[in-house]
């Protein structure tokens, strides 16, 4: 007698996403341009929460050249720079928190300025097969540098602070890309996560010395890293 043992053996079908690749940003392509922003306020009898009798002017300014290179189809890397100044003149300011507790400031002169430079890589991928809307993942690596002084009240009651900052952060920011035309874009970024370190040294009426240092991490949406931008693609 013969016995026949019939083995049957089914072969799992692989699973496919069908993900295309397409050539967002071919190699050999620099992208360049730079972002600036500036704001005045005046204020005259101002009341805002707690803070009353608001009286003085703030203004600040900020502009950041970008620079770029597709050293990949797809893939890019650069730097961004930063300046940035700002400065508030307040004659008068009075913070009541009840009743009792109040503080009141008169002639005080704040000023602060930041150099910044920052590594950046890029990597671009369309939405579907378009080559006009896309979005990017950018790595950042940032250092910064700046200086502050802070002066309040008159003749031999002027109190006055100097500071000097250093500042590093490490961040991942997402964003998205929409091609005007085939030589300029459209871009908005946001901060998700981010490590970030600071040290501040201080010097108080130049006899008392103070040092200052922090660090976290952010593993969040930070809507205050929001930015806007436009690049043109050379």
């Amino acid at each position: 007698m013969l016995l026949v043992v019939a083995l049957s053996v089914t072969a799992q079908q692989q699973f496919k996403r069908n993900l295309e690749s397409v050539d967002f940003v071919p190699k050999g392509q620099w992208m360049t341009g730079v972002s600036v922003s500036y704001s005045q306020t005046n204020l005259d009898n101002y009341q805002f929460l707690i803070a009353e009798e608001l009286e003085g002017d703030v203004y600040s300014f900020k502009v950041t050249p970008t620079l770029l290179y597709a050293f990949k189809e797809n893939m890019a890397v650069g730097g961004k720079f930063g300046y940035s100044r700002s400065r508030s003149n307040l004659d008068n300011a009075s913070i009541k928190i009840d009743s009792e507790t109040d503080y009141t400031a008169e002639n005080m002169y704040m000023i602060s300025q930041e150099y910044s430079a920052m590594g950046v890589y890029r990597y671009y991928f369309s939405i579907g097969r378009s080559k006009r809307f896309g979005m990017f993942g950018e790595a950042q690596l940032e250092v910064g540098l700046g200086q502050s002084k802070i002066r309040e009240g008159v003749g031999r009651d002027v109190v006055g602070s100097f500071s000097d900052n250093l500042s590093l952060n490490l961040g991942l920011a997402p964003g998205v890309v929409m091609f005007l035309n085939n030589y300029s874009a459209i871009e908005v970024n946001v901060g998700v996560l981010g490590l970030s370190y600071n040290h501040t040294k201080q010097i108080t009426n130049q006899v008392h010395i103070a040092n200052y240092n922090s660090a976290g991490a952010n593993f969040k949406i930070n809507l205050f890293s929001i930015s806007f931008g436009m690049l043109f693609y050379l």
